[in-house]
């Protein structure tokens, strides 16, 4: 038996167009942590909310996140080679929506600090991931950016903040 979203499904493997309101959907069903990736400009701490993030390499340590072509932050930091990702804890989804306006006062809002990379670690994250630039590949109307790490920090007893449906949502205890 088939629904209307396999139908639909089938139809963009033959070569007809994808609706993007479906891969929305149904990528939406899919339950991804929330980070800022931060970098200093110039003496400038500038940072973006994203939701497509994960791991990548134990050996050597490596991500990846990507940020959309569209994204004028990332085009700031991109040059310096650093960022960190700052993951975001349950209690600080203000932090996710702010970081994902265009605004020049984000860092004004939170607290933050310097990291041993230079990149900008903000208070109250569950973990800090500081990296340089290792690669970057094209993906559609965004860039995977892998990044190298070269310090971390994690406090486990913070509760990492959720993204489903269009939702924030945290892990039941």
């Amino acid at each position: 038996m088939t629904n209307s979203t396999d139908v639909r499904q089938a139809d963009a493997a033959h070569g007809r167009e994808m609706d993007p309101r479906l891969f929305r959907e149904v990528m939406g069903g899919f339950a991804s942590g929330i980070v800022v990736v931060a970098g200093m400009v110039a003496d400038e701490p500038v940072g973006l909310t994203c939701q497509s993030f994960t791991s990548l390499s134990m050996d050597p340590p490596l991500i990846a996140f990507c940020p959309a072509l569209s994204s004028v932050t990332w085009r700031r930091i991109r040059p310096t080679g650093a960022f960190c990702v700052n993951v975001l804890a349950a209690e600080q989804r203000d932090v996710s929506g702010l970081f994902g306006q265009r605004r020049d006062d984000k860092f004004e809002q939170v607290p933050w600090r310097r990291g041993v990379s230079g990149a900008p670690l903000l208070d109250g994250a569950a973990a800090h991931i500081e990296c340089e630039i290792a690669e970057i590949h094209p993906g559609g109307d965004h860039e995977i950016v892998v990044g190298r790490v070269v310090a971390l920090t994690g406090d486990a007893e913070r509760m990492p903040l959720l993204y489903h449906r269009g939702r924030y949502g945290v892990l039941a205890p």
